[in-house]
């Protein structure tokens, strides 16, 4: 028998088959004037996505070359900067911080739960001398989203702490208004709401940021911004571009244009409450406690089940690759992703293989239960739409 394969992963997410054609167009030299105008166009595409003034870099590398340069760019060795540690990818936050000699206080938030708003408040009047604060926006490995919002309040009043927020799985999934919400420094990747492969990082940085990069002593190379800002008034970036991505980025961006960053927001938030109640209709328990993602849904494995067994049985026997749980969570959970190039099929699917996959495991589930709520929830939100037309 033929099996299908769906892409559920919270990264990296299914490409539009127009930003795959796009990027098979014969390749042209990054310095060329055929470039130019591309990367132009990318430029202030993602300016529209970021919802800010300011120019929003191109690297070439995954979101973690982002997030060092995150830190490689504003700071000084010995520096103190706070770091909210929420789950695998507040623990990278904290590694890079560390290993570029930074003096490192960390919010310590129990996997599954959002920061509390108060303690970051706190650390900041016992310690005006912090230079930065670190946060995931959507963090992947417990499907747990922190309001970044309420964070870029507070430390917009200490003149020299810039904020820096890692959006990577969380740009397009939310409406994060980059200015508005004082954000100084935004990191993105291409393989999540991009709708991209992976391969390209993309950075936002404030005037506030700006100032702190002329004080900071770090070393860089590669991941040097100033040197990237200066390439990009030229349309250029400072080393050899990623051309095929940046041009299936103009095609994505166009693709987003069309549906509106409303209906974006509104399609990944649709997405994720279905999920959500599907699940819960089939008895199981979701994994946020705190403030859930709209990328992605965490879900505790039954007792008795292993969550690796569930992730393994829905990609080798249903052909659906979702994503397990990670480090202390490993065998605990499994997540299943609605990012990016997703609509509620995908959804369904998702959520049948899931039954079957239970029901195969011995876990007691009425089958079509959880599709059913889903199917309700589509079907109210198209009437919603409809009624507002």
């Amino acid at each position: 028998m033929i099996l299908k394969r769906y892409l559920l992963a919270p990264g990296p997410t299914p490409i539009p088959p127009e930003v795959l054609l796009s990027m098979a167009m014969p390749i042209i030299h990054h310095r060329s004037p055929d470039f130019l105008p591309i990367l132009d166009s990318a430029k202030k595409g993602l300016q529209w996505i970021y919802q800010t003034k300011n120019d929003v870099l191109i690297l070439c590398s995954t979101g973690t070359g982002g997030m060092v340069a995150a830190v490689n760019n504003f700071f000084s060795p010995g520096e103190k900067v706070l770091v909210i540690n929420g789950g695998k990818f507040g623990e990278r936050w904290l590694k890079i911080a560390q290993s570029y000699g930074l003096d490192v206080l960390e919010i310590s938030v129990e996997w599954g739960y959002s920061v509390d708003i108060n303690r970051v408040e706190e650390e900041l009047k016992k310690n005006p001398d912090i230079k930065g604060v670190f946060v995931q926006a959507s963090e992947t490995s417990t499907g747990v989203y922190h309001d970044v919002e309420a964070i870029g309040k507070i430390v917009k009043n200490y003149e020299d702490t810039i904020f820096i927020v890692d959006a990577i799985s969380a740009l397009l999934a939310h409406d994060i208004k980059t200015d508005e919400w004082s954000i100084d420094v935004m990191i993105g990747g291409s393989q999540k709401g991009f709708m991209l492969p992976p391969g390209l990082a993309f950075i936002s940085v404030s005037e506030k940021a700006w100032r702190r990069n002329e004080k900071s002593k770090m070393p860089r190379f590669y991941f040097n911004l100033k040197k990237e800002r200066e390439a990009l008034a030229k349309n250029q970036t400072n080393f050899t571009s990623a051309v095929s991505l940046i041009i299936g980025l103009n095609e994505a961006i166009k693709l987003m244009q069309k549906e509106g960053l409303e209906n974006i927001f509104r399609r990944h938030a649709t997405l994720s409450y279905a999920t959500r109640e599907a699940v819960k209709e089939l008895g199981l328990s979701l994994f946020p406690k705190g403030i859930p993602s709209n990328a992605l849904t965490a879900i505790e494995a039954p007792e008795g089940i292993d969550g690796q067994v569930i992730y393994k049985t829905l990609r080798e026997k249903h052909g659906v690759t979702a994503a397990g749980g990670q480090d202390k969570l490993r065998g605990r959970i499994f997540r299943i992703a609605h990012l990016g190039y997703a609509d509620k099929f995908d959804v369904l699917v998702g959520i049948v293989a899931l039954e079957m996959t239970l029901k195969e495991l011995g876990y007691p589930v009425k089958l079509g239960k959880g599709v059913a709520k889903a199917e309700e929830i589509f079907y109210e939100e198209e009437k919603s739409e409809n009624f507002s037309k």
